[in-house]
């Protein structure tokens, strides 16, 4: 990887290629010709202020674009952008370092690199970290997205000088009292599992039509439990659930995964763990199956493989399993897998497909 300054002799270049490619998680999503030339004109990509590198791979192909501004300041911003065909294969991570290496290296010695993105893009997130940045702000509400006509949080991760000559990345002591020290760290939950017959993994962007689709063929067997399968879902509507889900698994808020068959890669439900309280160590799984793959044991070898993951890797202390009385299917799941009935919550909640009130039952497993 490398990365090559670019120069007023590749205009059309650069045209082509911010206009071929889609940008979900920026401000203009499909940037026009006339802007980017007015741009260009104006100083926007090649200044005193800005410098713009094409990222080059080994191949020496023109995999991304990176553009440096605000270089008369001690604090510099960067606006790193990976083709379509290019995403997911760890280039953006390496161009990352390459860019902090190149600020660093410049002689006015700048204090800190620091770059935004919207709290959804699960992606570029992955990048900042892998390249050692560390999230500092979260901004409510700050992200405005003209395609959608609404506002997204928006997060900010720094680099600082010390951090970047010492190899290290030191959080942020966020109540401005707790040392590095003494702040919790939290177990790593893996991205990807296996079971014996399942690949087990977090959610991801391609997997909006696999889900959409398993829904809407099961709504007949989900909607007795299922608050969010009472009806058929618009595809728009998977898709910000999943990209929730992406921005809830990096924030270690919650954890859900999509269950795919080895044998034939394809999508045969989701589980994870949820209501966590990282706090007191406890966690709840939770589950559901596509209706084709029932009754092959695939929930039950899940929740099996992600107990013995909570308990010996993770430090949970305690798992719950909560489910309507009526469900016996879950039920089942849930004593197979060695989890008791505590007890019953009468008339605690609402049936998911109607009005009527009904039991809940609460199947739990503690550390042995």
């Amino acid at each position: 990887m490398r990365l090559t300054e670019w120069t007023m002799e590749e205009q059309e270049q650069l045209i082509h290629f911010l206009t071929t490619n889609s940008w979900p998680f920026h401000g203009n999503a499909t940037p026009e010709r006339e802007l980017i030339e007015k741009t260009i004109d104006e100083g926007g990509y090649e200044s005193d202020e800005v410098k713009t590198f094409w990222v080059e791979n080994e191949h020496e192909e023109k995999v991304g674009i990176v553009k440096i501004h605000d270089l008369q300041d001690e604090i510099p911003l960067f606006d790193l952008r990976i083709a379509e065909a290019a995403r997911g294969k760890g280039y953006g991570s390496k161009a990352l370092k390459l860019v902090t290496e190149y600020v660093f290296s410049l002689p006015e010695s700048k204090i800190r690199l620091e770059g935004h993105t919207r709290l959804d893009n699960v992606a570029m997130r992955k990048t900042f970290e892998r390249a050692g940045f560390v999230k500092e702000a979260q901004l409510r509400q700050a992200w405005f997205s003209p395609k959608e006509d609404r506002y997204y949080d928006a997060v900010t991760y720094g680099m600082t000088r010390e951090d970047f000559l010492k190899g290290t990345s030191t959080p942020v002591a966020w109540d401005g009292i707790m040392s590095v020290e003494d702040k919790p760290t939290r177990p790593l939950v893996p991205e990807e599992l296996e079971t014996e017959r399942l690949l087990v993994r977090a959610p991801r962007l391609e997997d909006v039509p696999l889900v959409w689709e398993a829904i809407t063929e099961s709504l007949d067997t989900l909607k007795p439990w299922m608050i969010w399968a009472q009806h058929h879902p618009k595809i728009e509507e998977t898709e910000a659930s999943l990209r929730k889900a992406m921005a809830a698994y990096l924030t270690q808020e919650d954890f859900r995964m999509h269950l795919f068959e080895k044998e034939t890669g394809d999508f045969v439900g989701s589980t994870g763990f949820h209501r966590i309280d990282w706090n007191l160590g406890r966690f709840e799984i939770g589950y559901w199956l596509r209706s084709t793959y029932e009754g092959k044991g695939y929930i039950t070898e899940t929740v099996q493989m992600l107990t013995d993951l909570a308990f010996k890797e993770l430090g949970v202390n305690r798992l719950e399993i909560r489910c309507d009385e009526d469900n016996q299917g879950s039920r089942r799941v849930a004593e197979r897998c060695g989890y008791q009935l505590e007890g019953v919550l009468r008339m605690n909640a609402r049936k998911a497909d109607s009005s009527a009130l009904t039991n809940t039952c609460i199947y739990a497993r503690v550390r042995q």
